[in-house]
């Protein structure tokens, strides 16, 4: 990739990833730590093609994501990757169900398959009996299940995974990593997870660690 981004900070300029090179295979699993302002979340963003490298190439598989337009990167994202953030970003307004429903009407229709597929899903989560319950009456926990299951609903080949325990207890944060590793290699999904957990990290089969834009 080569990836460099730098950003405006007052009269001068912060370079905040400095050539940094990262690929996956499929079904890999790949932690990436780093103190903060080391280049992590903004890594993730150009992964995603949420955020564009000053330099550098992207590829989502044999695709050069680098070369497509906003629009486009928007209709490939939603087949490729599957997110899964710190702060769940669950739509309020609706259910369990509806909120995984989501992953697939944002790259077409919702039919029969795309229904059973989100039951599944929240079934495999453990979150079958609370389908139909809003998010403000889920526990932390829980949101994030519901994430887990709207990140795989459209197969991805991809799951990029940004502090995924960062609002969660230590506890409910092993749950929820142990379900991430479990469903990726269920499905055969690579998993990239951004964490400061070092025990969380150690359990993927690579480890990287990025500092100052670079990965040492």
């Amino acid at each position: 990739m080569n990836v460099r981004k730098t950003y405006p900070s007052g009269d001068r300029t912060l370079a905040v990833l400095q050539g940094a090179d990262f690929s996956i295979s499929a079904g890999e699993t790949v932690s990436i730590r780093g103190e903060s302002g080391s280049g992590k979340s903004t890594l993730l963003n150009i992964l995603a093609g949420l955020d564009r490298a000053d330099s550098g190439e992207l590829f989502w598989g044999a695709e050069a994501a680098h070369k497509l337009s906003l629009g486009e990167l928007t209709a490939r994202r939603g087949r490729f990757l599957g997110l899964v953030f710190q702060s769940y970003y669950l739509i309020p307004e609706l259910d369990a169900f509806a909120n995984v429903l989501m992953g697939a009407r944002m790259i077409g229709g919702i039919g029969a398959a795309e229904k059973a597929r989100a039951e599944a899903l929240l079934k495999r989560v453990g979150l079958a009996e609370r389908a139909t319950h809003l998010p403000t009456q889920l526990s932390g926990g829980e949101r994030q299940r519901v994430a887990v299951a709207r990140a795989l609903m459209n197969r991805p080949r991809v799951i990029l995974a940004d502090e995924p325990t960062g609002n969660l207890d230590e506890r409910t944060g092993e749950e929820v990593i142990s379900l991430l590793l479990e469903v990726c290699a269920e499905e055969q999904t690579a998993l990239v997870l951004v964490t400061h957990n070092p025990g969380h990290a150690a359990r993927c089969a690579r480890h990287l660690l990025l500092q100052a834009g670079r990965f040492a």
